[in-house]
């Protein structure tokens, strides 16, 4: 038995015993992207126990769910009381409490995510699935596959193939095990795969976004950051699109950042190329956060950070450890 199938082993025990407990809430990582809700959403459709719930919803999750009417519950970041019996908690895609954006309550926890970084804390109830995977939902669909295909409806494979759509950049970050898990969930559903990616892709912009965007574009910057070349700006909202959208000037790295309410937010987008020759933005956040305090990491190819230092200092720490990531041969 490989690693992978301990863990989905364990989960199962884990997630039997927590049932039968009580209710389990399944909590999302605050960022609210669609790996993140739907990872939350297809493992709740399992049981009537297990509800997703969390901070905040992104735009095409907001979507997905709205035109799937599937059952997600907004919750306060105070003041929250969950249901008693509490048989446990789940937390999918967050690489730290402070990424759940609640105080977390005292009961055995159940851990799956996806980050390189990992700032989590186990007691000896708890269990954790920590995965070299592309996005959250190929562990989630791995462990259905295994011991819940009946709960693999057609929205639920909606739900998992639209968050390793986005969270693998539209297949731009995917390896085998992304493709092995998107032919698994296409495979005797009634999905227009192509016609699925353009309603994924299909993300509008009010005339105030679309200026923001522009005003973005316009701020933009060169940076030779040690072996890399960086292109940087800083926007109001979409960040990370407006990142995604920086990476066809050619550069290997982009970073948007954002000031707001005394709280600065970094936003990083790698191409797939500086990824395999070295770039790492989620050590690149996480040791800003170590140095600068605030929470951050992520991924090689996207990553943030959040904290309270000034923009200008933030994206100067950001270009300083980006320099000390160096190049490697292929």
């Amino acid at each position: 038995m490989n690693d992978y199938q301990q863990d989905i082993a364990a989960m199962k025990q884990w997630l039997d015993s927590a049932i039968e407990r009580g209710a389990v809430p399944v909590i999302t990582g605050q960022n609210g992207d669609m790996d993140t809700i739907g990872s939350a959403i297809a493992l709740a459709s399992i049981h009537p126990s297990l509800l997703a719930c969390g901070l905040h919803i992104g735009r095409i999750a907001k979507r997905m769910v709205d035109q799937l009417r599937a059952p997600f519950r907004k919750i306060a970041a105070k003041g929250t009381v969950f249901p008693d019996p509490l048989g446990g908690i789940i937390i999918v895609d967050a690489a730290a409490p402070e990424q759940v954006g609640i105080d977390l309550p005292d009961v055995p926890k159940l851990i799956i995510d996806h980050h390189a970084t990992n700032g989590w804390e186990l007691s000896e109830d708890d269990c954790m699935l920590q995965w070299d995977v592309r996005a959250t939902t190929e562990i989630i669909a791995t462990y259905m596959f295994e011991h819940e295909k009946e709960s693999l409806s057609d929205s639920v494979r909606r739900m998992l193939l639209a968050g390793l759509i986005t969270d693998t950049g539209r297949y731009k970050h995917a390896d085998a095990g992304s493709f092995a898990i998107t032919t698994q969930l296409l495979e005797g559903a009634d999905i227009d795969y192509a016609e699925f990616c353009e309603h994924i892709e299909r993300e509008e912009t009010s005339p105030s976004e679309r200026g923001s965007l522009l005003r973005g574009l316009s701020r933009t910057k060169h940076h030779d950051a040690g072996d890399w070349s960086l292109v940087t700006t800083y926007a109001g909202t979409l960040e990370g699109r407006l990142a995604s959208m920086l990476l066809a000037t050619g550069c290997d790295v982009s970073l948007v950042s954002r000031h707001r309410e005394g709280e600065t937010r970094l936003t990083a987008r790698a191409t797939r190329k500086s990824t395999l020759r070295g770039v790492h933005l989620g050590s690149v956040m996480k040791a800003i956060a170590e140095q600068h305090g605030g929470d951050g990491g992520g991924h090689d190819g996207a990553a943030g950070w959040t904290g309270n230092i000034d923009r200008i200092r933030a994206e100067s720490a950001f270009i300083a450890q980006l320099t000390l990531q160096e190049k490697v041969k292929l």
